[in-house]
């Protein structure tokens, strides 16, 4: 297992001449939190341990070789007894890697808690969700996960666990920081020049770090207490602390569940464009990020959905489709494309064509006429729960007349080239309608008129 070597050591001096170095290893962690985005490879870890001090000067020898911590972002505070004790300086030792020295001046002697933290890279997390339908297909059960997977180098025992939704700008990333050679880049004439730079950007790093670190760090909770999921708003970003604590090892990934939400109420819809899907019929599932979809306490964050149906025999479920989905907002509407439907089918059929009406120039040349095109389409469930299916048809052009005949459901003009027509059908039925559509050509776009 691979953890940071840290060291204390004390030193006390008599006149001008060293009396006694103690080196001592520091205890293990005592907490551990990690804050980890979706959306940078960027992850705030603050630590809690335990230090002896004496009274006086105090050495603190930190080393995080193998691991991918920016040098730059470490940080240590004491969390108690803040007035006696100075965190004076970190120092980076000259041609050795991976190594700070923190120079402590302590008031009293004993045994103190600080927060050490730092920005790392190589944790990441995304999200992905589980929904299972009833029989009927009217309301859903949604699992929400978050699978967390560490390349950081560092195992990461007992830590709670925080998830950041939102964009982050970085003027380097984390990973070149922690590999550089020295913290601050080479010395001389570049490193004064680097630094001049530095001084004129924006300090996005430290805004984002003091934003991350306003919550208190974690308090123990019980491994066999239920999760549950905390949700805040922080600014432009979304903060999302399950609840407990995990155990995560360098190279391993774990799956965390965020949500279990009940009796959803889901719609679905069959939808048949031949523009846009060919001759496919595509399926889709519409919920409301709300409350009055047993949602909408917060964001959801974008990731893959699977679709099951729970088809009422011992428990038994049947795969449906998946979809995935971006970030989504609260009281906003969400349709999923489960992708193409083979038990629900739409089949127009061209059955007769004509031009007429046509109307002529000064030269008696043809400039303007009809076409006329007359459809017939036939619509079969297959499946043994009614379906509501709606059919696109589209033209050429927006100067265009329709009548129907055989259909029975909503007709309506979609847009100016577009007609809509929505209907149910009943399980393991088939039925069929006929339109005819006027197509206005040239000067008969004259005489056209919406009805």
């Amino acid at each position: 297992m691979k953890t940071f070597s840290i060291l204390i050591i004390i030193v006390s001096l008599a006149g001008t001449c060293l009396a006694k170095v103690d080196l001592v290893t520091l205890p293990q962690r005592d907490t551990v939190q990690l804050t980890i985005y979706n959306s940078a490879d960027l992850t705030l870890a603050r630590e809690s341990r335990g230090l002896v001090l004496t009274e006086g000067n105090n050495q603190l020898q930190f080393s995080w070789d193998n691991t991918l911590i920016d040098p730059t972002s470490l940080d240590m505070v004491p969390l108690a007894h803040g007035s006696q004790i100075d965190i004076v300086s970190l120092v980076f030792p000259p041609r050795v890697r991976n190594l700070g020295l923190w120079n402590v001046s302590s008031d009293m002697a004993g045994k103190v808690s600080v927060e050490i933290s730092y920005l790392t890279s190589g944790l990441s997390w995304r999200a992905f969700y589980m929904g299972t339908l009833t029989p009927d297909e009217q309301v859903m059960r949604l699992q929400g996960y978050v699978r967390v997977t560490n390349h950081s180098g560092e195992d990461y025992e007992n830590a709670q666990v925080r998830l950041i939704v939102g964009q982050v700008h970085l003027l380097d990333s984390i990973a070149e920081l922690a590999n550089r050679q020295e913290p601050y880049g080479k010395p001389g004439p570049e490193l004064r020049l680097e630094r001049e730079s530095l001084r004129r950007r924006p300090k996005s790093k430290s805004v984002l770090v003091r934003a991350l670190t306003e919550a208190p760090m974690l308090s123990s909770v019980s491994a066999n207490e239920a999760k549950d999921i905390e949700k805040k708003s922080l600014s432009e970003y979304f903060l999302y602390t399950i609840d407990g604590t995990e155990s995560i090892p360098n190279g391993w990934s774990k799956r965390l569940i965020s949500f279990d939400t009940d009796e959803i109420p889901v719609a679905n819809l069959y939808k048949f464009e031949a523009d846009r899907y060919g001759d496919s019929v595509i399926r889709f599932l519409s919920t409301t990020n709300d409350v009055d979809h047993k949602l909408g306490t917060s964001p959801i964050p974008g990731g893959q959905l699977k679709i099951y149906r729970d088809i009422g025999t011992h428990g038994r479920l049947s795969y449906t489709g998946e979809s995935a989905f971006k970030y989504i907002p609260v009281n906003e509407d969400v349709e999923l494309n489960l992708g193409e439907a083979a038990n629900v089918k739409v089949e127009p059929v061209l059955m007769a064509t004509s031009k007429e009406n046509f109307k002529f120039d000064k030269a008696r040349d043809p400039d303007g006429f009809d076409d006329v095109l007359t459809y017939g389409v036939t619509l079969t469930n297959t499946r043994d729960i009614p379906v509501k299916v709606e059919v696109k048809r589209n033209f050429d052009t927006q100067y265009w007349t329709l009548q129907h005949e055989g259909f029975s459901g909503a007709y309506e003009r979609e847009d100016l080239d577009t007609v809509k027509f929505t209907l149910t059908l009943g399980p393991r039925s088939e039925t069929q309608f006929n339109y005819t559509v006027r197509l206005h050509r040239g000067t008969r776009q004259e005489d056209w008129k919406v009805h």
